[in-house]
């Protein structure tokens, strides 16, 4: 393993990123400290709350002890007792890393210790200010971050021009319940027909499109990416039955037809908005439902919506880990076909460094986007970027080194893959910041 150049190391240091996938609530709900299902607690706590109590529960910590790590009311000095054990099997994780940078940048302190608890308590009430979300965001010096709201389909945010918006379609192509209740607390509309539901797409399209940065969709994890043409005619027979069903739902191949046509239908308003899909690929979050046999094929399946959709931009998100090697084939072979390295870091930090080295070799370098910390909490964003920038640093330094790049040609590249790349890339507020 090669040491990263200094000078390289240096030029990333100071390249902001564009961050390109983050789920933050808005700034006002965590310093209202009002606790539901996207703010658990208002603790330091609450930095373990996204990926690193994963890594705590496949480590062999009870899901009993879990949830009273969560709890609001208890003590701080009871939450370490819980998680202290565990804390030493994860430490070395990605996940873990990623908090233990933010520890240190953030609260100064080296890691989690019953020393260290108080400090860090008190360090975490201190930066839950007004105005937070910006100096954290400065610090890890990310310049701007697009959001994908899991509590509403497009978030009205109070920070547009800090946290650009995308426009969630899985609601409207996933047909559970929940997702047509979404839409009726959100716009008071409820859809019986095809037509009505379309209508309702083709409202969210005209209203929220032209500030939508992108729009995103989370489906790989129920279903495969095989979307296959289905007529409207058909979908129009499937769809009353699916919504008005008692106790009867699609068997599973009416409902696949129905997602199909409606996911394709959203596609086709998407590129008439000009606006990037982003598509979940690769490992699934949390833990115990890894969908192995469905993940590996997320490559293969897609092949056939990508020439189907050829004008149509196409984000594909975590580069698939654990099968990254079919995303740079995919790369590779389709114009319309760009890989985001969001999330990776944090999932296998050697593993994407060996990713961004075969990328920058074999596919054009305008293709993808390296960073996006894909958290709930703004803090923990600090430390997965300081993973992110040792890992380019690591895999630009390496092929410097072996004599794939030249050494003068890296700070337009660095800069490129950092932050050019997503400023070309995506329309409407992005644009705003030029490149």
């Amino acid at each position: 393993m090669i040491e990263p150049d200094r000078q390289i190391a240096q030029w990333i240091e100071e390249t902001s990123f564009v961050d390109t996938h983050e789920h933050l609530i808005e700034e006002s709900q965590r310093l209202s400290g009002v606790l539901d299902g996207f703010l658990s607690c208002d603790d330091w706590t609450y930095l373990f709350s996204a990926y690193v109590d994963s890594d705590l529960l496949v480590a062999g910590m009870p899901a009993v002890q879990r949830q009273s790590f969560f709890r609001p009311d208890l003590s701080s000095e009871a939450k370490y007792r819980l998680v202290a054990p565990y804390w030493d099997h994860i430490r070395h994780t990605g996940y873990a890393q990623a908090v233990r940078h933010t520890l240190r940048g953030l609260y100064g302190e080296d890691d989690l210790t019953a020393e260290s608890l108080p400090r860090i308590a008190e360090k975490y009430r201190e930066t839950v200010q007004p105005g937070f979300y910006r100096t954290v965001l400065r610090r890890a010096n990310v310049e701007v971050c697009q959001v994908n709201s899991l509590q509403c389909i497009f978030m009205e945010t109070e920070q547009p021009a800090l946290l650009a918006q995308d426009l969630s379609i899985l609601q409207f192509c996933r047909c559970s319940a929940a997702d047509f209740a979404r839409v009726e607390t959100e716009i008071s509309k409820r859809a019986s027909t095809l037509d009505e539901w379309l209508d309702i797409i083709d409202f969210y399209f005209a209203t929220y499109g032209p500030r939508a940065v992108a729009v995103k969709c989370q489906i790989a994890y129920s279903r495969a990416l095989d979307f296959a043409p289905v007529t409207r005619a058909h979908a129009s027979r499937l769809f009353p039955h699916h919504v008005g069903h008692r106790g009867h739902p699609l068997g599973s191949e009416d409902l696949k037809a129905l997602q199909d046509f409606l996911f394709r239908y959203c596609i086709g308003k998407a590129s008439e908005c000009g606006l990037p899909v982003k598509l979940h690929t690769g490992l699934l979050g949390g833990h115990g439902l890894l969908q192995l046999a469905r993940t590996r094929d997320n490559a293969a399946d897609l092949c056939r919506l990508l020439l189907d959709f050829a004008e149509t931009r196409f984000v594909l998100m975590h580069i698939g880990y654990p099968y990254e090697q079919e995303f740079i084939a995919l790369a590779k072979h389709y114009p319309n076909v760009t890989v985001d390295m969001c999330w990776a870091w944090i999932i296998n930090p050697a593993a994407s460094v060996h990713f961004l080295k075969e990328f920058l070799v074999t596919v054009p370098a305008n293709k993808i986007f390296t960073f996006g910390g894909d958290y709930l909490a703004v803090e923990p964003i600090y430390g997965h970027a300081c993973i992110a920038r040792r890992g380019i640093a690591q895999a630009v330094s390496e092929l410097v080194a072996e004599g794939w790049i030249a050494r003068a040609e890296t700070p337009e590249l660095i800069e490129r893959i950092m932050r050019g790349n997503a400023l070309h890339y995506f329309p409407n507020e992005l644009r705003k910041h030029g490149a």
